[in-house]
């Protein structure tokens, strides 16, 4: 089969390991049935509306965007919201957790998605570092204040022919202005950090804590390099599995040419074989 070499290659660096640390980009959610931003053809595909009046990616995913037309702006994040809401995390979630319980430290996760799946589909909230922020928290546009509240109020009406929020607008809970996701968008300077500064401390405190680091680095692009560059910089074997853009430093670990599912299913087989995982 192929990938069998690289599977066994990634099954042995996981039994040498204490410690877990997941690292995902958008790819993560491509199994689960989540769009695939890659580009704005990719982008523009699952939002027609935005493809009609050239509005590329980081033009709506930006705080001006709220400036600009609002209602657009809420009508691409109210879409989402109701998106990541209703999708089922895949399997692939579930083999993490399954490798995550084998080992003595456990597993913690690092990613730029937004979506909220890993807590979702079981991952305890302080055992993942969202760096780029949560679609499921709101914050003040200006911001008036240092604080963000959960989204779970929200029950998105758009028109997403048009991209449109329809109905009154998300506020403020304080000062009573608009209001916009907690999300680390392009070119923003007003983002509250708060939470996501209290994850980072978390994760520090874990992998102080993991004395053998193994790194799985799952649908990371390098169009925005966070996920990648991180991964990097553990000094820790790693495992990439990427469809498109799966190589790595030599020496540095296992390359996987394939999707986020396919690659933790083939590890996966690779560790009940060798008898780390129950068959």
């Amino acid at each position: 089969m192929q990938f069998n070499k690289e599977f066994d290659r990634a099954a042995s660096l996981i039994e040498s390991a204490d410690g877990l640390l997941i690292t995902a980009g958008a790819g993560m959610g491509v199994d689960s049935g989540l769009p695939d931003f890659r580009g704005d053809q990719g982008f523009w595909q699952a939002y027609p509306a935005l493809a009609d009046a050239g509005i590329e990616f980081a033009s709506i995913a930006n705080p001006y965007a709220f400036v600009r037309d609002p209602r657009k702006a809420w009508g691409f994040y109210g879409h989402r919201l109701r998106l990541y809401r209703e999708t089922v995390p895949h399997e692939g979630f579930s083999i993490l957790q399954g490798i995550a319980a084998a080992l003595p430290s456990g597993a913690f996760v690092f990613t730029s998605n937004v979506d909220g799946q890993f807590q979702k589909a079981g991952f305890p909230e302080h055992r993942v570092c969202e760096v780029h922020g949560s679609i499921h928290r709101i914050q003040c546009m200006e911001p008036c204040r240092d604080d963000i509240w959960p989204a779970d109020y929200l029950r998105p009406t758009t028109d997403d022919a048009a991209c449109k929020w329809l109905g009154e607008l998300p506020v403020c809970v304080h000062c009573g202005r608009l209001a916009r996701p907690n999300i680390l968008m392009f070119e923003d300077w007003k983002w509250v950090a708060q939470r996501t500064d209290i994850q980072r401390t978390y994760m520090r405190g874990w992998l102080n804590g993991a004395k053998t680091l193994v790194v799985i680095e799952l649908g990371a692009g390098p169009d925005i390099p966070t996920v990648r560059s991180f991964s990097q910089r553990q000094g820790a074997p790693l495992i990439r599995i990427n469809p498109r853009h799966s190589v790595i430093p030599e020496g540095a670990g296992v390359s996987i040419a394939t999707g986020a599912l396919a690659g933790l299913h083939g590890i996966q087989k690779a560790l009940q074989r060798r008898g780390f995982l129950r068959g």
